[in-house]
């Protein structure tokens, strides 16, 4: 016998497949939903749908946006691009309000062990980028197995394109995630990049 009755189990369960979510934090998640009230509930569904309905990537770097292109790709000037994996890394840059750039979102990095390869990602769109207008391309992946392959990957295949190619200074910790790097480090970080 299930000890969860059927509409408990499954609500449990979809929370369960968020990232970081265990079933002990599932579970806390369900009861409080269930203990919402019934105008908390709804809204809370409403603004999950919402942001399905709404939000999209945009058609240039592949940053999350309302519309078919973001505000930083249409305001700032794309002689600096820096190359992250996710779009939370932009967040993460941004909150410093030091980088005047744009961005290019990868949505992943490379992983042969879980079958992620260069056609998986971004890395396509990112070539077609590349102009006589890119002075230099940031390349922001974290600084794990996957991301400094993911870095070595990209700095190899853009090379010979004549751009510049950069790394943020090590001072983020290895195996660390751009998004949990605190502020005074990701900025020092890519001040002091260093060229690959």
């Amino acid at each position: 016998m299930d000890v969860f009755i059927e509409p408990i189990g499954r609500l449990i369960n979809e929370f369960s497949k968020l990232p970081g979510v265990g079933k002990k934090t599932a579970q806390r998640y369900a009861y409080k939903i269930i203990n919402m009230s019934d105008a908390e509930a709804k809204t809370f569904a409403e603004s999950i749908l919402e942001c399905k309905r709404r939000v999209g990537y945009c058609k240039i770097c592949g940053n999350f946006t309302e519309e078919d292109v973001c505000e930083v790709c249409k305001r700032r000037p794309n002689s600096v691009i820096c190359v992250v994996e996710e779009p939370k890394d932009v967040i993460a840059i941004e909150k410093l309000h030091e980088y005047k750039g744009v961005y290019h979102v990868l949505h992943g990095a490379l992983n042969p062990s879980s079958g992620v390869s260069f056609r998986d990602l971004r890395i396509n769109e990112l070539l077609s980028r590349i102009d006589g207008s890119v002075k230099e391309v940031i390349i922001a992946t974290n600084s794990d197995v996957e991301g400094n392959a993911t870095a070595a990957y990209i700095a190899n295949v853009l090379k010979p394109l004549g751009v510049k190619v950069t790394r943020p200074a090590q001072g983020m910790s290895v195996g660390g995630e751009l998004e949990y790097t605190d502020e005074v480090t990701l900025s020092r970080a890519l001040f002091e990049r260093k060229e690959l």
